[in-house]
């Protein structure tokens, strides 16, 4: 099946770095598992809104307006029966759709999945996403530390 992004997705995308913008637009055209993309430019209220409400742990983030003037992340969040579902196996699917996407673009990504590795070099298959956000969650609890995984989030550059 040959999904679409919708008008709403679209928006979302103003304002998002061009770069980004093809990957979302690649991703659209080779994933199994459809998908909104749920947040692209933030403004710093709803920044400070989703910090506050704790689905963000940064004032600093790469959704807002960064020194170039783009926003340099979006959010794919699977769209399932007429919702939106934050849901880890279709995410998995959108991921390696996100990876073939990229690696075909060349734009170089960090997944909130995956925070310490560049996400372009992860295996390309949904399982390959399943193993390296396990293997990402144990390295953090081998040190002490939480895991904060944000599955439908992409960052531009590398971890």
């Amino acid at each position: 099946m040959t999904y679409t992004l919708g008008a709403k997705s679209i928006a979302e995308l103003r304002g998002v770095h061009p770069d980004l913008v093809k990957v979302v637009n690649r991703t659209i055209q080779l994933t199994e598992q459809d998908f909104s993309v749920h947040d692209g430019l933030r403004t710093i209220e709803e920044q400070r809104e989703y910090v506050r409400r704790g689905v963000s742990k940064t004032m600093n983030s790469m959704h807002m307006n960064q020194p170039d003037g783009w926003g340099h992340a979006f959010d794919l969040v699977p769209w399932i029966n007429g919702q939106l579902r934050w849901e880890w196996k279709p995410i998995f699917v959108i991921a390696s759709a996100v990876h073939k996407a990229t690696t075909e673009l060349g734009v170089t990504l960090t997944w909130g999945g995956v925070w310490d590795r560049t996400f372009n070099t992860l295996g390309p298959s949904a399982k390959d996403m399943e193993t390296a956000v396990n293997a990402y969650v144990a390295r953090r609890r081998g040190a002490g530390k939480t895991a904060f995984i944000d599955g439908p989030h992409w960052q531009l550059g590398g971890a």
